[in-house]
């Protein structure tokens, strides 16, 4: 049996991450048998080369091998595509034709994008991977194969049976041996070499320097997420090698030319890997977050005019004093007598603690109208405080949006539609 560093060596897989190691030496064990295989793995991480694998160190290495990409095959095709027509089985078959399990017998065929197979032929295919068996479209003659199946899907197949869409007992049969491959931003330090390679690949081709990253180039380069896996990285370096002038990449180069500006914090990825990688930990949306304090204070000012009605319509402090704090709802606010909130329901930008719990505000009983009105007022007064908060990080930093949009934790866009809104001169 080959070692996996002659597999990676034959097949140009550049890495020395445990996780693909590991699938590397699955692949290996498995090729031997004729066991059906499914490979598990995000778009562009590389899931088509663990076929070849199989295929090339298994018995069957002297027979053809066959890749079918079923999304990319017509729902109203697939079947007679893999599995033959006779002669008027339908309106264009004007001829009978071999299916792809009768032109590849005796080797192994790929079908990539499981996950889109119509549930029709999920049935088809069940029955010649039980007992190797089918029947071309329009015919009755059963015929046989003797075909090894390597099935890939980049999809959540159990999350798929729920919905009706894959087939339970197919998925079962398929998942004999499972190979997860995995997306890019979880194999630690292959990021950089994989980018050398390309780098190497595309100088040669181009006839100019290999790229370098500069330092903080390479930071970036390890917290993007690439979405698109190996694919993307191949891409980019290739888009870079054309496009920059020298041959060193700066972070300012590198994050313009990013597929997803958006996507180059550190990913949150659970470090089970009995958990489908279909499955990612859900990520802060700042956006959102910041969307629901700005609702907030419409609702808020509303709860002041409330409060104020309240105060102005009442002459004296109210008899039912309240003993202990008291959660209080919006929605339900009375006008019966005056109340005091102690703070803000959600924090501002620039608190980061508070004595009590942010979802848990409380409600006291004010001395005097006066000064209970001019509590409220300092209070509540969020917008107020935000743009406090944004003058002081402008000129923190010099009227530099992109430094005062990190120093408050957001966006440079979202900086510049506060400083709009709020009509701050800069």
């Amino acid at each position: 049996m080959p070692t996996i560093q002659q597999v990676k060596q034959r097949f140009g897989i550049i890495g020395n991450s445990q996780a693909i190691n590991e699938a590397i030496e699955v692949a290996i064990q498995v090729a031997p048998t004729d066991v059906t295989v499914l490979v598990q793995g995000e778009n562009g991480s590389g899931k088509d080369v663990f076929s070849r694998i199989i295929h090339q160190f298994s018995k069957r290495k002297h027979h053809r091998f066959i890749a079918i990409n079923c999304g990319a095959i017509p729902e109203g095709t697939l079947d007679s595509e893999l599995f033959g027509h006779e002669r008027g089985a339908f309106t264009s078959a004007y001829e009978s034709r071999k299916g792809y399990f009768e032109e590849v017998e005796g080797g192994t065929i790929f079908l990539d994008e499981i996950g889109e197979m119509p549930m029709a032929t999920q049935a088809r295919l069940l029955r010649l991977l039980e007992n190797g068996e089918y029947l071309r479209v329009g015919s009755s003659k059963v015929r046989t194969a003797n075909v090894r199946v390597i099935a890939a899907t980049n999809k959540n197949l159990i999350e798929m049976i729920r919905q009706g869409k894959f087939r339970e007992d197919l998925y079962f049969r398929l998942n004999t041996i499972t190979i997860l491959v995995p997306p890019l931003r979880e194999r630690e330090d292959d990021k950089e070499l994989l980018f050398q390679y390309f780098s190497l690949e595309f100088s040669d081709k181009y006839r100019r320097e290999p790229l370098e990253l500069d330092k903080e180039a390479l930071t970036l380069l390890d917290q993007y997420r690439w979405p698109g896996n190996i694919r993307e990285l191949r891409n980019l370096v290739e888009k870079l090698t054309v496009l920059v002038k020298g041959n060193i990449v700066t972070n300012d180069i590198l994050r313009s030319n990013l597929l997803v500006q958006e996507s180059y914090l550190p990913a949150v990825v659970g470090s089970n890997r009995n958990q489908s990688r279909n499955h990612r930990e859900p990520e802060v949306n700042v956006e959102l977050l910041y969307k629901l304090i700005f609702d907030l204070q419409h609702e808020v000012k509303e709860l002041k005019q409330l409060i104020y009605m309240s105060l102005k319509r009442s002459n004296t402090p109210t008899t039912t004093p309240l003993s202990h704090p008291v959660s209080y709802d919006v929605e339900h606010a009375s006008s019966n007598f005056p109340v005091q909130v102690s703070r803000p329901l959600y924090p501002t930008v620039s608190e980061q603690h508070y004595s009590t719990h942010p979802e848990e505000p409380t409600i006291i009983e004010p001395e005097h109208h006066h000064t209970n009105a001019q509590v409220i007022e300092e209070s509540l007064s969020i917008e107020d405080k935000e743009k406090e908060l944004i003058i002081k990080a402008l000129q923190k930093h010099k009227n530099n949006r992109k430094k005062a949009a990190r120093e408050l934790g957001i966006s440079e866009r979202t900086l510049y539609r506060k400083i709009k809104s709020f009509g701050i001169n800069m």
